[in-house]
């Protein structure tokens, strides 16, 4: 069966997209599941830096942590993007792409191939701003942003080529930092697009320091009993906003191949 790509894409840097990538990656591996990944950011490479930094931690201290097969795309090597992803999925259950903050063509290759698409987005109308535009007094969308045409041109583009859908995914990163009036806004605003560009709403991560700390050795939240380091309080409450991240993406079930979850 072919390798299930989830693709994360946000032309708006700053949203957590990387990092919601890693950690999707490494909770998906630590499953059991087969994961490959691959970052098609080749200036800043964050999730290619953060999994080479994990693979050096597992060979310096001697650890044994779920790392996925991974690699960062290098156009100059003369290979096409289709060729690698296809290389990567091919001994993989599920293929996770991370791409960079910007429009370009690998960026709409990876979204048109995706099984399901991740747009992280801060919980914010500047962000809100990139798949919807919003009326300042009532609120109210007024019509779809270019991010969205962009998705419904690669949607169509993966329909003609083998009648497959790709399941979009709006994840409201930092929730907690917002006042409530704002925050319902905000939802309410997503709730009118998403009927009208066709998304699922699910919650992401919320703003920690934590994340920041654990770049430099490649580690996540899934890894600190490994490394022999205790959970904070806040370090429980961030596993489980993952733990609720990755049930909301609905994956196939890897035994069955059912599919997701209605």
């Amino acid at each position: 069966m072919a390798a299930y790509r989830i693709v994360f894409a946000n032309e708006k840097g700053g949203s957590g997209k990387s990092t919601t990538a890693v950690h999707t990656a490494v909770a998906l591996a630590a499953r059991g599941r087969r994961v490959a990944a691959i970052d098609l950011d080749t200036r800043q490479r964050t999730l290619g830096r953060y999994l080479e930094n994990r693979a050096a931690l597992m060979k310096r201290d001697g650890v044994d942590l779920p790392l996925p097969v991974h690699e960062t795309f290098d156009p100059a090597a003369g290979h096409s993007i289709e060729s690698r992803m296809d290389a990567l999925a091919a001994d993989a259950d599920i293929l996770v792409i991370d791409t960079p903050g910007r429009d370009d063509d690998h960026v709409r290759v990876a979204i048109s191939t995706a099984d399901t698409l991740v747009t992280p987005i801060n919980d914010s109308f500047v962000d809100l701003d990139l798949i919807g535009q919003v009326d300042p007094d009532s609120y109210k969308i007024r019509r779809p942003s270019f991010y969205a045409e962009l998705v419904w041109d690669a949607r169509k583009a993966r329909g003609k080529r083998d009648g497959a859908t790709v399941d979009w995914v709006v994840l409201r990163n930092r929730l907690q930092h917002l006042e409530a009036r704002n925050m319902r806004r905000v939802a309410a605003a997503l709730a009118e697009l998403s009927k009208r560009v066709g998304f699922r709403v699910i919650p992401g991560l919320s703003e920690r320091v934590v994340y920041r700390e654990l770049f430099p050795k490649g580690l996540t939240l899934l890894d600190l009993g490994a490394i022999g380091q205790d959970a904070g309080m806040a370090h429980v409450a961030a596993r489980g906003e993952l733990r609720e991240l990755i049930a909301g993406l609905q994956l196939p079930d890897p035994e069955s191949g059912r599919a997701r979850a209605a």
